[in-house]
């Protein structure tokens, strides 16, 4: 689903506080259409949230936006990165080949960007894992097929893993662990400008994918529903997010989204009243996106979000005593 409403995808630079400027970067083929990095203007030179796709489009239109802003790409001397996925990291990467720029990455994100580098693949095989336990193997099969040939020149170790703490910049950045999206994702608040530096974890216009890496899935929608009211317990903030328009209020969206998937348990529990019992069953009851899409009616990629996400509500469900599960043949069967 598109994500461009008005001129936030190709708008260039906008300016959100002094010294504070959100700059659109393209995504090559990505329905999302752009992913928005921060750049934070310091006395010793340029911080930004997040990087970027590692592609030359992306450091052209980073350059020429700098450039338009009185500075030049060299000037960065860190990144810090909401998590580890290729359209947020592996410019990071490129930018500290390039001029030495410093990479700084959430703790969390450490088992799984190390198996990507072992196992030399950004297949995201805990997905396709799900999927055959939820009752899709065949879409499993084709999704593994569609990746092409892994080039592991985009990924490299940060140089700095991020604990919960703080960043000690001219307004300082409180780094706050918020797993759901990735195990080990993080967001960046500014306390004292009411800003949220907020990656993939809360998105204006949609919801984000849940658990979608490499390594052990563990129950990626209770932390991620976790994470959104931990987001609640702090003031208000705007917030800035990596994909869609800076928004008024994080506490606002938050909310939206905590709706959103309450409503979504309870369909996913009438879906098992009505009789599906793997989790492809129950997507296929179900419909997708604001458009009300019908899961027949979704491309492969889209159909292997959406059983993931069915399975990661069903595992709530059954964690919270409103659903049982058992195994039968690697297929998880829910009543």
């Amino acid at each position: 689903m598109s994500l461009d409403r008005g001129r936030w995808a190709t708008g260039g630079p906008e300016p959100v506080a002094p010294g504070v400027h959100r700059i659109p970067l393209p995504l090559p083929n990505d329905g999302l259409r752009a992913i928005n990095v921060y750049l934070l203007e310091e006395p010793d030179g340029l911080v930004l949230i997040d990087a970027g796709w590692s592609i030359p489009e992306s450091l052209a239109v980073l350059a020429d936006a700098l450039a338009g802003l009185g500075h030049r790409l060299e000037r960065v001397t860190d990144v810090y990165v909401t998590h580890s996925h290729r359209d947020h990291y592996t410019q990071a990467v490129e930018l500290r080949r390039r001029f030495g720029t410093r990479v700084h990455l959430g703790a969390g994100e450490r088992p799984g960007l190390e198996l990507l580098l072992s196992l030399r693949t950004d297949v995201p095989v805990t997905s396709l894992d799900v999927l055959r336990r939820g009752g899709a193997p065949d879409l499993a099969a084709r999704m593994a097929q569609g990746y092409g040939e892994f080039d592991p020149s985009g990924w490299e170790p940060p140089d700095r893993w991020l604990d919960a703490g703080t960043v000690p910049l001219r307004h300082p950045l409180r780094v706050i662990p918020t797993p759901g999206h990735t195990r080990g994702h993080v967001v960046y608040r500014d306390e004292s400008r009411g800003l949220l530096f907020s990656g993939d974890h809360v998105l204006p216009h949609i919801t984000p994918s849940i658990g979608f890496e490499l390594g052990e899935p563990g129950l990626p929608l209770g932390d991620y529903l976790g994470s959104l009211e931990l987001m609640t317990t702090f003031p208000d903030t705007r917030l800035l997010p990596a994909h869609g328009p800076v928004a008024a209020s994080t506490h606002a969206r938050a909310a939206e989204l905590l709706d959103h998937h309450d409503k979504r348990l309870a369909e996913t529990e009438a879906a098992l009243g009505a009789g599906a019992r793997t989790g492809v069953a129950v997507a296929g009851l179900l419909t997708w996106t604001r458009r009300a899409v019908a899961f027949g009616d979704l491309n492969d990629f889209n159909r292997m979000l959406a059983v993931n996400e069915t399975v990661a509500h069903l595992d709530v469900l059954v964690a919270r005593g409103r659903a049982t599960v058992s195994e039968a043949d690697g297929v998880a069967q829910y009543s």
